[in-house]
Parts: structure tokens; sequence; C-alpha cells
């Protein structure tokens, strides 16, 4: 049901991101990408939806033993994930911003073309963005901190448009005891020569059957909390020999959802690993990792929304209910505005996002941009990521019985978008985050400064909240810290939404704040 009431081609149809990227990109840029986004578009609606169903019916597998008994921990993929990949490589969708040749063509532009791609292959594709977005993160850790060797032999890997040759990377944090209280990692680092062995449990490592992953551990001896925690590259091949490293994939997870996707446990056994950078900054270093990995949360969120969208949209075309398609009637009407709505604001916070880190990197960012990309990451992640669930499970109520049905891809679409509020960081520890940074007063005036020029509809009431959790005492400061994110947010989308021409309206029921 799904490729029929998809359009031929996702990009031609979407009508939102096209006139955002002419609006947004410099002609020459558009005109350059082009041909790989309607490519990507025509290929959403075919190959990539084909392929995603395929791997969803067809999860990787672990094959912990040979047949001689020895200890092999071999994630097995179908070949349509194979074909996902080699995708996602030809494409560029890590390569883009790390190309010599693209970045002196289009600049910081790389980064929105980038994002503008995986929003187009992210919701037919089962959650392969997900190892695109690790292995952008530490494509820019390794290239920022990283030693010349990595650079050289990983990043090479990791970046790659080949896809005999191409790399993914996993990030091992999460630890059974901590979860996102990272500064109790329990994992031990110890030095062994010129590299270091690690010993210890990671309880979720998603893209398992990674090339390699990046993973923090505390040296001994170092101190407790997160400042103790140093970063180190852990391949699946071992030095010398390219032999097995010495860690086991324990188990692959049962989960609610992004089932096609392994995630594992793993334990560390002496394993094989490499320093990245300063071993006193490792939590810092895996900063950078985080705020990319959370533009891609946010990159599917916003194109999980506009799929659900399109669906329910093209559902109301054919379905016809006291006399009339669904399309004729005022209120189902209005429920498609809302969604849409839903869909183009995160869209442009989420790009907004794209165009910031861009400039970030390529030193084209102007004074406060740097501080308004570390506010402006959490929010539109935990942000976009409650919109998602919300709009897939309105679209859902859009098909009445027949979205409840496995058949439509609905209840997957759902089930995936679940994780997006998770995944890197819930609602409530960026919230946190997000109060934390407003302390700083170069954030403050940034987020200022950024609304005012928008001239965001609701953006006094918004820094008004801002600037009292701010400065009010801690425990009333926390109480109110998901109030802040979202009005933050909210009056934000609202001014990129005024700015381009859109509709501005309030949050359906569904996203009132909860």
């Amino acid at each position: 049901m799904i490729p029929k009431l998809l359009p031929d081609n996702t990009f031609a149809a979407d009508a939102s991101m096209r006139a955002l990227l002419d609006a947004w990109l410099r002609p020459a840029t558009f005109a350059w990408a082009e041909a790989d986004l309607s490519e990507m578009g025509r290929a959403a609606a075919n190959e990539l939806q084909a392929w995603g169903d395929a791997c969803e019916g067809q999860p990787a597998a672990l094959t912990q033993f040979d047949g001689w008994g020895q200890r092999i921990d071999e994630v097995v993929y179908p070949q349509a994930w194979r074909e996902l990949a080699a995708v996602a490589a030809r494409t560029g969708l890590v390569a883009l911003p790390y190309e010599a040749a693209t970045l002196a063509r289009v600049g910081g532009e790389a980064r929105i073309v980038q994002a503008a791609l995986c929003y187009l292959f992210a919701p037919s594709t089962a959650t392969y963005l997900c190892p695109v977005a690790m292995t952008d993160g530490a494509a820019r850790v390794l290239t920022d901190a990283g030693s010349e060797r990595q650079r050289r032999d990983v990043v090479a890997r990791l970046v790659s448009r080949d896809p005999t040759r191409a790399w993914t990377s996993g990030q091992w944090m999460t630890e059974r005891q901590g979860g996102s209280d990272v500064g109790r990692n329990a994992v031990v680092a110890r030095r062994d020569g010129d590299h270091w062995r690690l010993d210890g449990q990671k309880f979720f490592c998603s893209n398992i059957g990674c090339e390699v992953a990046l993973a923090l551990a505390r040296p001994q001896g170092a101190s407790s909390g997160t400042r103790g925690l140093a970063l180190f590259l852990v391949p699946k091949a071992a030095p010398p020999d390219g032999g097995r490293n010495r860690y086991r994939i324990d188990r692959l997870k049962d989960k609610l959802g992004t089932r096609a996707m392994a995630t594992g446990e793993v334990t560390l056994d002496g394993a094989y690993a490499e320093l990245v950078g300063d071993g006193e900054r490792g939590f810092a270093q895996m900063t950078a990792m985080l705020n990319i990995t959370r533009l891609h949360n946010a990159v599917t969120a916003a194109a999980t929304m506009r799929r659900a969208c399109m669906l329910a949209a093209a559902y109301a075309r054919e379905r016809e209910a006291f006399g009339r398609t669904l399309d004729q009637q005022p209120l189902h009407q209005e429920v498609l505005r809302e969604m849409t709505a839903q869909a183009d604001g995160g869209l442009y916070l989420t790009m907004r996002m794209a165009q910031l880190l861009g400039r970030i990197e390529t030193g084209e960012a102007g004074a406060g941009e740097a501080a308004l990309f570390r506010l402006g990451i959490a929010l539109a992640k935990l942000y976009t990521a409650k919109q998602a669930v919300a709009v897939v499970s309105e679209a859902i109520e859009c098909f009445g019985g027949q979205g409840y049905m496995e058949d439509t891809g609905l209840p997957r679409l759902l089930r995936d978008a679940q994780v997006l509020p998770i995944w890197e960081g819930t609602t409530s520890v960026l919230s946190l985050d997000a109060l934390r940074v407003l302390r700083r007063s170069e954030s403050m005036d940034a987020v200022g400064a950024e609304l005012d020029r928008l001239e965001a509809p609701d953006r006094d009431c918004a820094l008004d909240l801002a600037h009292k959790a701010a400065t009010d005492e801690p425990d009333a400061a926390e109480r109110a810290a998901r109030r802040v994110a979202y009005a933050l947010a909210e009056a934000w989308i609202g001014g990129l939404l005024r700015q381009a021409g859109v509709e501005v309206r309030p949050p359906g029921i569904a996203l009132r704040l909860r």
C-alpha cells in the first residue's frame, strides 16, 4: 500500500523542502545539488523503500560461534542492508562535509545539502541513517582530534564513497549502571605499550556490526565523573594481524522499533584501543559527535513527519466517507494542515541547525553562532523528536482502523519514531542541558538576537521564561526546564516560518507541553 500512496519522487513532491533550499542555498549550490536530490527522491519511493521493507522483514542476526565452536560474534545482515549502505556511501551522506573539493565549491552549504539528502533517504531505509549519523560524528571527532594516522587510515574509510572501502562507526557510551549519567561509567582503560586495553561492559551499542567504534573509558587512576573519561577508538579487527578484537557481543537487543538496525550489548575483555586526542578531554571531545548525531536525529524526525503527512494526504484523496473523500471534509482538512505545519516547523528548525553547523565547521560563522548552535541543537533534537511521535500517531488516526494494520507500514513508522525522544538524550536530559547553556550570557544573547532577527511572534514570552529560569533557584529552574525548552523551540520555529512566509500555527493538541 505504501508505494501506491507515495509520490513518484518525494523530492519533487516536497514543496516545503524545495522552497527552503531555493531560499537558503546560493543558486549555484542548488543547481549543483539538484540532480542528486532528485535522484534520491526517486529512489526513496522505489528501491530504497523495497530494500527497507526487506531489512525489516529479515533483521540482522548474531552468530556467536562457528562450526568448530570458536567465538566469532558475527552480525549477519541481509543483502538489502548492504544495498542501502552502498547508496549511502555513493551519495556521500557522510562524505559531503569532509571532501575538499565539495567544501571549496559550496563551503558550509555542504551541511545543508547533506541534511536534505539524509532527509530524503531516512524514512524509506529501515533506520540506516543511524549508522550514517554515528559515522559522520566519528569522522568529525577524528578529523578534529585524531592522530595523523587515524585521519589517514580511519577517516579516509569513514568518508569514502566507494562501497567496497567505506566503513561505518559505532558509538559506545552507555553503560548499565549510568545510562545518561555518563559520569558513572566504569569501563577501565589500561595502557599497554603504545596503545590501550579496555575492560568492562557497554549496554547500548547501536550499529554493532561496525568496523570501528568510539568508546568512553576511564584510565586507571583517573578522577571520577565525566572529567576522568578518555575517548578511545576501538577497531573490529585488532592490529597487528587484523584478528578479531577482544570484545564479545553478548546479545542483540529485542527492541520496540528500529528492528532492522542491530543494537547489542558488548563485553570488552582487554580489547585493543587507541587514545583519541587529549586523554583528559574525552567527554568534551565526544560532544562534537553528539552534536552531529543529534542533528541527524532531528533530520530523521523531520523526514518522518513529512512521510506521515504524504501518506495521510494521499489516503485522504482516495478514501471516501459520508459521500465525500476525506480531503473534501473541513475538519479533516484542518487536521492535515496542522500536521503539515508541524512538519514544516520541524524541517525549518532542523535545517537552521545544519546551516549553523556548516558555517561553524568552515569558519564562516559570525560572533555568537557557535553559542546559538550549542543551545539550538539541544532544542531542535528534543522538540522535533516529540513532534515526530505526535504527527505519526495522528497519521495513523487519519487512516482509521487500517492505519493500525502492519501492512500499511504506519505502525513501523510509529515504532521507529518512538526512539527519537530517547536516543542521544531524552527530553528531560536535553531540557536540563539547554538550561545549563542558557546560564551563559553569550547563549542567552545569541538566542535573543536570533529571535529578534526573525521577528519571532512569541519571542518576548519565551525569552522571559528563559531569563527567569536561568536566574531562578535550582529546583524551581529544573521544574521549568521543559517549559522553557518548548517555548524557545516554538518561538524559533514561529520566527523561521514567518520569515519564509509560511503559516504559523500553535501546536496541535497532541503537542501541548507534557
